[in-house]
């Protein structure tokens, strides 16, 4: 009895399943969620990660760390440096609306305060990225003050795969594969990748502002040529892909592939 032939479909989902997985790790090394209480210091710092365009909440605690007795009066919420920041709002545990102090220009149909504890700042651009501050006044004249410091970071451009260089012979298929990411934008990493190449082809490296491209060269028996090939565009927040069948390419079919979100 010959050997069994794999199932294309458990094949497709293995692929599918070892590119999450590798999506996992590019983007799992990024913070993005809001600061928890539990054990934080008076003067804490947390560190937010968010793409342009997408929201970003930041929340505190209503509670008064080594003193349960004592109960919220107010938060304030301001934008920038330490030394030079300014007051955006305040809000009040009296149920009022929250009293817009400095830059309503900037934040007031961005910026909503839906309780006295979180701040979700809307459709975000790059010049959002700073520092921000939460200064919690409780009773007794005790407080503290919550320091988030927010990064956001351009989308990735979606990446194409272009074929160079072909050439096949009786049993092999050299081709040159180059992903193009243009307009790449700051930090942004390419990545060649399956699962079933060899490592040596499973190549990364990290691209800088302009048009780019990183190439691959790939020398495959053809009889292992339906494969898929994917290029991974990416930044701390965002991802991007295109996919290409090394079988297509090496048939000589002329390729421009634009990438996936």
């Amino acid at each position: 009895m010959g050997p069994c032939s794999e199932d294309p479909h458990l094949r497709w989902a293995s692929w599918l399943l070892g590119l999450a997985e590798l999506a996992g790790v590019l983007l799992g090394v990024c913070g993005t969620g809001p600061l928890s209480s539990g054990g934080a210091d008076s003067r804490a710092h947390v560190s937010l990660k968010r793409v342009q365009g997408g929201s970003v909440l930041f929340h505190v605690t209503r509670e008064l760390e080594g003193d349960s007795e004592a109960q919220l009066e107010q938060i304030e919420w301001s934008f920038g440096p330490e030394t030079n920041y300014r007051v955006l709002l305040r809000v009040g545990s009296s149920g009022d609306l929250p009293t817009w102090v400095s830059l309503q220009d900037k934040y007031r149909h961005r910026a909503h305060a839906h309780n006295m504890t979180s701040l979700l700042i809307e459709n975000l651009t790059r010049e959002d990225s700073g520092q921000y501050r939460a200064r919690a006044s409780f009773t007794g004249g005790r407080g503290f003050t919550r320091v988030f410091h927010l990064t956001v970071y351009e989308p990735v451009p979606l990446p194409q795969i272009l074929a160079k260089s072909l050439s096949v012979t009786a049993d092999w298929c050299n081709v040159t594969l180059e992903c193009r990411a243009e307009g790449a934008s700051e930090d942004l990493n390419v990545t060649w990748w399956h699962s079933d190449l060899p490592r040596k082809w499973q190549q990364t490296g990290t691209l800088g502002p302009g048009p780019s491209v990183w190439a691959l060269a790939v020398r495959l028996p053809l009889d292992q040529a339906n494969t898929n090939l994917t290029c991974i565009a990416s930044n701390q927040v965002d991802l991007k892909t295109a996919t290409t069948t090394l079988g297509d390419v090496c048939a000589n079919r002329e390729y421009n592939l634009p990438g996936e979100r």
